[in-house]
């Protein structure tokens, strides 16, 4: 492939943007390629390189890049009618009304305009309802880019994981690997009464993809019951995406007491939003003393887009679609991997998907109950070897998934996030010939 075009412009961005990019996970060895244009389920780069898209985004685009006629006319109208107004609109009532509908935990939503933002949020939000400082993560989880949860460290003793962060931050934020029950409990035992909220996504979708053990959110509600804590969902990347339109919480059959969204529910454009029972959400000004603001906050055209995307892929089947070719792609690198990688493991569930090139689980998922993507199944024979929490993922080859694996794939015109831990992602733009092309590329570089 010819990458002059996207040289040229790497060797601008460097002079005007740290690094040459906006977002860290763009950096990709020697250069990022610079993306022109979207079609349906590729991307086509600046020097007309076309790949087929699995980042999607890193997880806004379920319809794909291609926007259906009722998505795209809303869009444009309210464009058009103007770009914002600092003041309500009708669309994003009918956005709250739509989410309130069918995510179980949700009676009140505050939108926002970022995952990050939502986060920052609801931590805030679960420390003045609860009057309580301390908030537990999970270790290998990610919140966005804040203070409270960029942290690293184990139980109570944690520092920030960043630099520019004060010590003190990381003091109230406790960690827990994830799906390990006991060290929940023993982390209660000791901090329960001044612990604010539990912060977990319901999936780990910034570490390899890390399906949860069963019991162990119910666990975690169970503990935060009985402390007085509250329970809050990341469901940034699973909302609308696991589970449909119940989301991930909808799948697991948990309710949390606060969840947090972005990406689908903002139908690809800059979104945020913390979601849950109306007695905390109303702790927000101006109903509460909570402060919470935004200039682009409900913006017009994001919540249309957002309406629109999630209407359609309720009349649409597009769940049926993304999660069918979701089953077909992991069970076909399941069967790839037992021939010529065994000890690496095929994660997701629904339209998520990833390779982890795991060193020590041991013979093959094909045949089994995982045959199509690790779900802690007791009764699958590499149930003790595959990963269970951020740390096992971290030990993967992980540098031979960035340096060898994934610019192998991008020669052969299969766009993947650009390291071991972020998330892969089906659209519905997406056919079953793009699924079995991506199979064959996964042959030839693995």
């Amino acid at each position: 492939m010819n990458h002059e075009q996207s040289r040229s412009l790497y060797d601008r961005a460097l002079s005007v943007m740290p690094g040459g990019v906006n977002s860290s996970v763009r950096a990709t060895q020697p250069y990022p390629f610079f993306v022109e244009r979207g079609d349906g389920g590729h991307v086509i780069d600046a020097d007309g390189n076309r790949y087929l898209d699995f980042v999607m985004g890193y997880g806004p685009l379920l319809l794909g890049h291609d926007l259906p006629e009722p998505v795209q006319s809303a869009v444009q109208q309210r464009a058009a009618e103007g770009p914002m107004y600092g003041a309500p609109t009708e669309v994003e009532v009918e956005l709250a009304e739509f989410v309130r509908r069918h995510v179980p935990s949700v009676e009140m939503t505050r939108f926002v305009n970022s995952g990050t933002e939502a986060t920052v949020s609801a931590v805030r939000l679960a420390r003045a309802y609860t009057g309580r400082d301390k908030i537990v993560v999970m270790q290998g989880g990610y919140h966005g880019a804040q203070e409270s949860t960029l942290v690293e460290g184990e139980g109570d003793h944690t520092a920030p994981s960043s630099p520019g962060i004060p010590p003190e931050f990381a003091e109230h934020t406790l960690t827990l690997p994830f799906n390990d029950a006991e060290a929940a409990r023993e982390l209660f035992a000791e901090h329960g009464d001044d612990i604010a909220a539990v912060l977990t996504e319901p999936i780990l979708g910034n570490y390899g993809i890390v399906h949860p053990v069963d019991g162990y959110h119910e666990t975690l509600r169970e503990l935060c019951d009985d402390h007085g804590s509250l329970l809050v969902f990341d469901e940034v990347i699973t909302g609308f995406r696991v589970g449909g339109l119940q989301c991930a919480q909808g799948k697991f059959g948990v309710t949390p007491d606060l969840t947090t969204f972005g990406k689908i529910v903002g139908g690809g454009f800059p979104v945020g939003a913390v979601g849950g029972r109306s007695e905390i959400v109303e702790q927000f000004t101006p109903a509460g003393d909570v402060f919470q603001s935004g200039t682009f906050s409900g913006h017009p055209v994001t919540m249309a887009a957002g309406l629109e995307t999630l209407r359609y892929a309720a009349e649409n089947d597009v769940y049926d679609h993304v999660n069918g070719l979701g089953e077909r792609l992991r069970a076909g690198l399941t069967d790839i991997l037992a021939d010529q990688a065994p000890e690496y493991t095929v994660v997701g569930t629904d339209s998520m998907f990833k390779v982890v090139f795991t060193r020590d689980a041991d013979g093959t998922q094909a045949g089994g109950p995982c045959d199509a993507g690790c779900t802690q199944d007791p009764d699958c024979e590499r149930f003790e070897t595959c990963p269970k929490t951020g740390a096992d993922v971290k030990r993967a080859e992980t540098e031979r998934w960035q340096r060898l694996f994934w610019p192998a794939m991008k020669e052969q015109g299969v766009f993947l996030t650009a390291n071991q831990f972020e998330s892969q992602f089906v659209c519905d733009a997406h056919t079953e010939a793009d699924i079995d092309e991506a199979l064959e590329a996964y042959k030839d570089a693995l």
